[in-house]
């Protein structure tokens, strides 16, 4: 029986989610189709551009991501720290939604009697939760994909074949082990060749930032005047800190060395290729080589055996 969306997502458990959405009957989401000559790479930048978009509006940081032909996978920290005033939340929210009247006379410095000042701060606390939540962050990225998706192939009915499926990560172990195999996954389809090479990544981003405001504003029939700044994916912090750490506890040239050491280890077409120096990622966390390899390579399919969070 599947859990409730609340039972699932915790922060005060842990901020770190893995999130995975795919299309109904392995429709094409990105790629060629090899029946109808159809090609459908121009959506991974859809994709790409609304995860960023929406990260920058969110109280959700992305750690990884991943645009793959039939699904994508995106890991996300959700970040409850952040205090936004009214006018904050407004601007954010009526970037997405056009907004009740109330609001647009408020948001337009209009005179408000008090109960409707309060009506308006009730309203502006709701957005203030959602825009703080991972369901409704997947809803505002699933949705809009699917109608554009639709009118392309002018048809109506499921793009996404149910709900997105999330996993909670518990440790850093899991966390590190979550992120290299959502990078490397371009790598293990065939789609690429490295993780430097891997288009629609977050590894790619991390080592070539290019990402494009302007376009992603086009391609998602945002306003012309939209001015809040493009969030950058979370930094990797060198050192670990004793207060709130707001990145990532490993550094990301060391992280970089580890995606390109596991890509080039789980190759089946390369045996006794595993090259003796580990990354300084992996001997701090003691993971075993052969543990670390099953991980990165079926993430998703040992998420419910391990990584779980101790009593």
């Amino acid at each position: 029986m599947t859990q409730p969306r609340s039972q699932l997502v915790s922060p005060a458990d842990t901020p770190y989610y893995h999130c995975v959405s795919r299309c109904v009957r392995r429709a094409f989401l990105c790629g060629s189709d090899p029946v109808t000559g159809q090609c459908y790479e121009h959506r991974r930048q859809w994709i790409e551009n609304r995860i960023r978009l929406l990260s920058s509006l969110f109280a959700i940081d992305i750690c990884s991501y991943a645009v793959m032909n039939s699904h994508y996978h995106v890991v996300v920290k959700l970040d409850t720290s952040e205090d936004w005033s009214e006018q904050d939340v407004i601007d954010r929210w009526l970037t997405l939604y056009k907004g009740p009247l109330l609001i647009q006379r408020h948001h337009r410095g209009e005179a408000l009697t008090p109960a409707e000042r309060d009506t308006v701060s009730s309203i502006i606390e709701i957005w203030r939760q959602r825009l703080q939540s991972l369901s409704w962050f997947m809803k505002l990225l699933n949705e809009p994909i699917a109608r554009m998706a639709n009118a392309e192939d002018n048809c109506t009915g499921h793009f996404w074949e149910s709900r997105f499926k999330s996993q909670a990560l518990f440790t850093e172990e899991a966390l590190i082990s979550c992120m290299t195999y959502v990078d490397l996954n371009p790598v293990r389809a065939g789609i690429s060749r490295t993780p430097e090479s891997s288009k629609h990544t977050s590894v790619r981003e991390r080592i070539q930032p290019a990402f494009n405001l302007s376009e992603a504003i086009k391609d998602q029939h945002l306003a012309a005047d939209f001015d809040l700044p493009i969030k950058p994916l979370l930094r990797f912090e060198d050192t670990t800190k004793r207060d709130t750490q707001t990145g990532i506890a490993y550094s990301l040239s060391d992280y970089l060395q580890l995606v390109d050491w596991t890509g080039r280890a789980i190759r089946d077409d390369k045996t006794g290729s595993i090259p003796g120096k580990l990354p300084p990622i992996l001997t701090r966390l003691n993971i075993p080589i052969e543990q670390w390899l099953v991980n990165s390579q079926h993430f998703e399919k040992i998420v419910h055996r391990r990584f779980r969070k101790s009593a």
